[in-house]
């Protein structure tokens, strides 16, 4: 089981990761981040990406789904954003906050990855 350490720096390895975080969206604070760039502000990453995960939880909830999700992605001009809502039991309420270099990652390769990472967070 990876602690979230050893989990961000996992993330950290996937190819073209710029930054990584494991976000408490009920605060919106960041339980740990690492990053590459300094131009990258994890903490106001976190806040604001809180607002989409509730948002989104929020209309599916309204929608009647009886559904979760899985992920959410964002794409930019030269970056993916990936939001991840933690699945286990010790994770809930917790999300993952990915960004990639567009031009160095592999999408579906980095979706699979956090997705096994994920798997042996222990939070």
């Amino acid at each position: 089981m990876a602690n979230l350490d050893s989990g961000l720096k996992e993330m950290m390895a996937i190819d073209g990761a710029v930054g990584a975080s494991i976000v408490d969206y009920g605060s919106g604070m960041s339980l740990g981040s690492l990053t590459t760039s300094k131009a990258l502000d994890l903490t106001l990453a976190a806040a604001g990406n809180t607002e989409v995960v509730r948002a989104k939880m929020r209309t599916i909830d309204q929608l009647g789904l009886n559904d979760s999700i899985e992920d959410i992605l964002i794409t930019l001009g030269s970056q993916y954003h990936i939001i991840r809502p933690l699945a286990s039991r010790k994770g809930q309420g917790l999300f993952i906050y990915m960004v990639l270099d567009r031009g160095r990652s592999n999408l579906a390769m980095a979706r699979h990855r956090l997705r096994g990472i994920e798997e042996t967070l222990e939070v």
